[in-house]
């Protein structure tokens, strides 16, 4: 069996905050506590989101707080040739057709769920110049992509009715996140994907690109995520603050109770290795509640 190797990929679209230290802290643990490989990556796709020094800042601030990778860390900004070949492969089975659909368009024409708008599949017949400026879309078909997740449990998603024909590289050049995850954790072997819940519903699209792709699918554990007094997502658009530098335990022994993982307050007493040595030992999966969100005070 292939040895436990999980990962972090943070965009560097800001500073690490609370909710990026809570992903962080789950996969570390989880990989840690299973004498497994913990890999960083930056999920640095899309450059106009992205702020500069943000992915130098998120890994010293990680050094800071005492988290060790066991690799490289991988900058996904580097590898459009990796995302290229799995793209070729995909047009080579006819799995991706061009589409010239605009957002605006699809404000108008495409239904609208808690996934976002679902795509009509007005371009999936046409022959397009491809000269002309396109995004590449995947085929979908009706079958459900079910998975249990290690956490959420059973989980399920019909593509064709529920997302539709979904992007994997847009209009701008820009490889899709949907594309790039399914490439890169099948590249480092990674055997599970500890991340936020908010990517529940992610996970369908991803596995069925593994499929197309013939790429092992992970294990999957959805973490809850922080969200503030208005019920809303710690990020940058919602004002979340950096974690700081100073003193980590105390940042880290809220992550640890925010995962349910009753820590003990003497832990801020601890020094930085003594605190993951406490932590990795006392780590138990079963503690985590099972809520898609937790607000935070």
């Amino acid at each position: 069996m292939n040895r436990y190797t999980g990962r972090f990929a943070p965009s560097p679209t800001g500073p690490l905050h609370f909710g990026s230290l809570i992903a962080a802290v789950g996969s570390y643990l989880q990989a840690r506590s299973q004498q497994g490989l913990w890999l960083l990556r930056m999920e640095d796709l899309d450059p106009p989101r992205e702020i500069p020094g943000a992915a130098d800042d998120i890994v010293e601030t990680l050094e800071i707080y005492g988290f060790q990778w066991d690799s490289e860390i991988i900058y996904q900004s580097t590898r459009a040739s990796h995302y290229e070949a799995a793209l070729d492969q995909l047009r080579h089975r006819n799995h991706v057709y061009p589409c010239t659909c605009s957002r605006k368009m699809l404000q108008t024409r495409a239904k609208r769920n808690d996934h976002g708008l679902i795509y009509p599949g007005l371009c999936r017949d046409k022959q397009h110049d491809t000269r002309l400026e396109h995004a590449l879309r995947v085929r979908s078909d009706a079958a459900d992509i079910t998975f249990t997740d290690q956490l959420q449990g059973r989980y399920s998603q019909q593509l064709a009715t529920e997302v539709g024909d979904f992007i994997v590289k847009r209009r701008d050049g820009m490889f899709s996140y949907q594309l790039a995850v399914v490439v890169d954790d099948a590249e480092q072997n990674v055997t599970e994907v500890v991340r936020g819940a908010d990517l529940l519903d992610n996970t369908p699209r991803q596995i069925y690109l593994q499929r197309r792709l013939g790429l092992p699918t992970p294990g999957y554990l959805h973490l809850p995520i922080a969200v503030n007094v208005q019920d809303q997502k710690l990020s940058k658009q919602t004002l979340a603050q950096p974690i700081p530098r100073h003193y980590p335990q105390q940042q880290l022994r809220q992550a640890l109770s925010f995962l349910g993982q009753n820590p003990p307050l003497e832990l801020l007493e601890y020094n930085l290795d003594e605190f993951w040595k406490w932590a990795i030992t006392n780590w138990n999966m079963n503690k985590i509640p099972g809520n898609l969100t937790i607000r935070i005070q």
